[in-house]
C-alpha cells in the first residue's frame, strides 16, 4: 500500500504534524480488519544521495503504531532479499513499513525493474497517497502494472477525488472559489479552468499586485510579476465575458519592509506608496469577501490572503477561514488545499468545521486544472 507519509519532523525526529498519517489509518485498519496484513511504502523529504537518517521513516513508526494501538516492524530497505523475507513472512494483522523508497534514484525514474521489487510478496496493491498522486513514480504509477486485477484506490483517495469531483462537475450554485498565494503564474490554469465553473472569483496574497498594476494602479514594493500583466488582464476581461464576478482587493495593511514588526498602514491596495508592500488584505476587503463566501453554496479555497505566517499579517487569513466555517456551517461544501490554506485552518482548529482538508497541494491543483494525474490513470485506466 503506497501511503503519503512526508510528514515534517524536528530536531529529535519527531514527527510534529501527524495529518497524513492519520489520513491512511482509515485503510490499514480496513484491511487488517478483514484478515490482511499491511506492506506500507512512502517517501519523506528530498534525499540527495541515498540513504541518511533523516530522511529514514524509522522515525515515522511511533506516531503510526500510537495511531493505530499496535506495533508495527521496519524493514530497513524498501527492496532486497532480507526485506522480501520479512514480507513472505507476515502474518494476519501485521503492519511492516518499508525504508524511504526515495533512498533509490529509481523511485522518482518510475524505473520498472525497481517496480516490480516493490511488488513482489505482495498479492493486492493499494494507492492511498493522493499527495503523490500527480508523479508518473515508481510506487505510485509503475507498481499498479505487477496486480491488473487487483490494484485499487485506499480510502482517502476515494474522498479526495468525492471532493474535487464534487467542487468541479456538480457545485452547488453560488459556486465561490478562493484563491490566494504570491505569484499568478502558479495559478494560472487553475483559474482559467474554474473561469468556466464558477459564480465569483475571490483574488487575495501577493498575486493581487500583479491583477492591479495590470489595471494601471499603483503598487509600491509589493510581490508584483511585471511579466505577467498582460496576462492578468486577459483573465479579468475573460471573467467579465463569463459572467464571473471578480473581487480583487480594495484595500491592504501595507508595511515598510518584509518583516512583522515593520511600520504599517492602511492603504488602498491601488495605491500603495513607494517603497512600501502590501501584506495582507484590509478591513473593507475583508468584508467584501466574506459577503460573498456567505452567500455561496460551494466554495473551494486555495492559498492565504497575505503574509499570514507573520502575527501581525495574518488577520485577512485567519478572516476568510472562519468566513468559510461559518458559511459551511449553514449548509455550503468548502473544499480547502494548498499547503498554507490547510496550515491556516490547522492553526485556528477549524479543519473540523470545513466540509473537506485535501491532503495533495500539487496533486489537487492539477487535477482542478483538468489534468489526468497518473497515479490516478494507473488504477482507473
Amino acid at each position: 500500500m503506497r501511503v503519503d507519509f512526508n510528514v515534517p519532523l524536528n530536531d529529535k525526529f519527531e514527527v510534529t504534524d501527524d495529518t497524513r498519517v492519520r489520513a491512511a489509518v482509515p485503510s490499514i485498519k480496513r484491511i487488517l480488519e478483514k484478515g490482511g496484513a499491511t506492506i506500507l511504502m512512502s517517501h519523506l523529504g528530498r534525499p540527495k544521495e541515498g540513504p541518511e537518517n533523516k530522511f529514514s521513516l524509522k522515525h515515522v513508526i511511533p506516531s503510526l503504531s500510537k495511531l493505530l494501538g499496535k506495533p508495527v516492524l521496519f524493514a530497513e530497505d524498501c527492496i532486497g532479499e532480507k526485506t522480501l523475507q520479512m514480507k513472505k513472512n507476515l502474518k494476519p494483522g501485521e503492519v511492516l513499513m518499508l525504508e524511504n523508497l526515495r533512498f533509490y534514484k529509481e523511485e522518482e525514474k518510475g524505473d520498472e525493474i525497481f517496480s516490480k521489487k516493490l511488488a513482489e510478496g505482495a498479492d493486492v496493491y493499494v494507492n492511498d497517497a493522493f499527495g503523490t498522486a500527480h508523479r508518473a513514480h515508481a510506487s505510485t504509477t509503475i507498481v499498479a502494472k505487477f496486480f491488473p486485477d487487483d490494484s485499487m484506490f485506499g480510502y482517502l483517495i476515494l474522498s479526495e477525488l468525492d471532493s474535487m469531483d464534487k467542487v468541479l462537475h456538480q457545485p452547488a450554485k453560488p459556486f465561490t472559489a478562493v484563491m490566494g498565494g504570491a505569484k499568478v503564474s502558479d495559478k494560472i490554469l487553475i483559474i482559467e479552468n474554474l473561469l468556466n465553473k464558477v459564480d465569483n472569483l475571490i483574488i487575495g496574497g501577493g498575486m493581487t499586485y500583479t491583477f492591479i498594476r495590470a489595471q494601471g494602479g499603483k503598487t509600491g514594493a509589493s510581490i508584483c510579476e511585471e511579466d505577467k500583466l498582460d496576462l492578468a488582464m486577459e483573465l479579468i476581461n475573460k471573467a467579465k465575458s463569463k459572467g464571473v464576478n471578480l473581487y480583487l482587493p480594495v484595500d491592504n495593511i501595507a508595511a515598510s519592509k518584509f518583516d512583522n514588526n515593520a511600520e504599517t498602514r492602511l492603504t488602498k491596495s491601488s495605491d500603495v506608496p513607494d517603497g512600501w508592500m502590501g501584506l495582507d488584505i484590509g478591513p473593507e476587503t475583508i468584508k467584501t469577501f466574506s459577503e460573498v463566501i456567505g452567500k455561496s453554496k460551494t466554495i473551494l479555497w486555495n492559498g492565504p490572503m497575505g503574509v499570514f505566517e507573520m502575527e501581525n499579517f495574518q488577520k485577512g487569513t485567519v478572516s476568510i477561514a472562519k468566513a468559510i466555517a461559518q458559511a459551511t456551517g449553514n449548509g455550503a461544501f468548502s473544499l480547502v488545499g494548498g499547503g498554507d490554506s490547510v496550515a491556516a485552518v490547522n492553526k485556528y482548529n477549524l479543519a473540523e468545521k470545513v466540509s473537506y482538508v485535501s491532503t495533495g497541494g500539487g496533486a489537487m491543483l492539477e487535477y482542478m486544472e483538468g489534468k489526468v494525474l497518473p497515479g490516478i490513470k494507473a488504477i482507473r485506466g
